[in-house]
């Protein structure tokens, strides 16, 4: 019998006979011979079927297949450097799993991308799918090896909350029972302040929802965030931090998925350059630099995705600019000590054209200030009873952040549009499939 390998593992088999189990998802064939594209999820290969090597039902099996056929193929592996994948098999028994009994949606031809997403539950299936979602993959590991190797603890924060994070306008509502409307959340942030005045430094990753009608390659209704608190950090500590973490996660990308990068064509010159210090401006700065190159904007404005994509021209490594007026902030922000007027952020811009893919601050640790600050943007101080507890009993200082996966992605792979960074994209006009 022989031993089923997957096709990431084959080069640990050379000269043996071996089992496949996947997929053919090309073929061409001579009179005399078929040359299958077989992937099983972890890589591809090419096993090649000859008339002279087989018997005449093994030969006509592999006549038969279509695209996207489940198979389980047995063969020998060779080395073959002219091979794109390095591997080739040639095989000596087919056993078809299915045939499918009509064309395969997507073929060579060019799709648009309306029907490719409409399609996405097959689209995954294609080369440069597999590649950016084993990127993804290793993205999220790196950013959980990293937390731990420094001591932080993972907390799931809840989805169905009846708190606001940041503004009414951009939730989803349900009806929960016969407690009144819940919403779906758009950060983990207020659950882990309360776990970090309990645990001191930790973390959350998982699913946020924003109800906000943007249509910009940078959204997605659907996303997940990497958010962390820690008890005790000042802003400046926050953003040292966010620099470790990002260069960690990029580092580890470059070192584990190199060839994932490579087969989606990514220049990496420019990842392998992201390490700390990265250059810090204030929003001040950051106006005055956006002035200076035609933009039309004046202090007190928000910044962008047009003006980010400016700022971060000007910089090879991701930019953190930080300090932004408290007016266009959110409610929990601390206030900066020396100029009220602005509060202690950071919004880390990464370069490229990707803009912002960390947004952060020192949290207010006052209770009289944070009430003021909630009924300020007309928030209903009781849905926030038990984090307004958490200013009353061993209050600290305290700062967090929230990093988008999928941005973080969609940089790292150079993507032209953020979904295809997550399997299923839910933007405001799909939720389908």
């Amino acid at each position: 019998m022989a031993r089923w390998v997957y096709i990431e593992d084959v080069a640990e088999h050379v000269g043996e006979e071996i089992e496949i189990r996947g997929w053919m998802f090309n073929k061409r064939s001579s009179g005399k011979i078929h040359f299958l594209q077989l992937r099983d999820g972890t890589g591809f290969i090419q096993a090649i079927v000859e008339k002279s090597s087989v018997d005449e039902e093994t030969f006509k099996k592999a006549d038969s297949l279509r695209i996207e056929s489940s198979v389980i193929v047995q063969g020998g592996v060779r080395e073959d450097k002219r091979s794109p994948y390095g591997f080739e098999m040639d095989v000596n028994n087919i056993q078809i799993v299915q045939i499918p009994t009509e064309d395969y949606p997507i073929s060579k031809k060019e799709h648009g991308i309306d029907f490719l997403m409409t399609n996405r539950h097959l689209w995954l299936r294609s080369k440069r799918q597999f590649h950016i979602l084993k990127i993804r993959d290793e993205v999220i590991k790196a950013i959980r090896e990293f937390y731990h190797s420094k001591k932080f603890v993972l907390i799931d924060t809840p989805i169905l909350t009846g708190a606001i994070g940041e503004s009414a306008g951009e939730l989803f509502s349900v009806k929960y029972f016969d407690l009144g409307k819940a919403y779906l959340a758009q950060t983990g942030q207020l659950y882990l302040e309360a776990a970090a005045m309990a645990l001191g430094k930790v973390f959350n990753l998982g699913p946020t929802f924003r109800a906000e009608k943007s249509k910009t390659r940078r959204h997605l209704t659907e996303f997940w965030m990497n958010e962390a608190e820690m008890a005790y950090y000042t802003s400046d500590d926050n953003m040292t931090l966010q620099e470790e973490l990002v260069s960690y996660v990029i580092q580890k990308v470059l070192e584990r998925a190199g060839e994932h990068l490579a087969a989606l064509d990514r220049d990496t010159t420019p990842l392998e350059k992201i390490e700390p210090p990265f250059p810090r401006v204030s929003y001040g700065e950051a106006i005055k630099l956006l002035q200076k190159k035609g933009f039309d904007i004046k202090w007190g404005d928000d910044i962008g995705g047009d003006e980010e994509t400016g700022i971060s021209e000007e910089f090879e490594k991701p930019v953190m600019v930080y300090n932004y007026p408290r007016k266009i902030k959110a409610f929990y922000m601390q206030p900066n000590p020396e100029n009220p007027e602005v509060v202690l952020c950071d919004d880390m811009l990464a370069p490229e054209g990707y803009g912002e893919i960390i947004g952060a601050s020192e949290r207010i640790y006052d209770l009289d200030l944070l009430i003021e600050r909630i009924k300020e943007f007309n928030l209903p101080v009781e849905s926030y009873d038990w984090y307004i507890d958490l200013r009353r009993y061993g209050s600290v200082p305290h700062s967090g952040f929230g990093m988008g996966v999928e941005r973080l992605v969609a940089w790292i792979c150079k993507l032209d549009h953020i979904r295809e960074a997550i399997p299923f994209a839910r933007t405001i006009y799909r939720i389908h499939p």
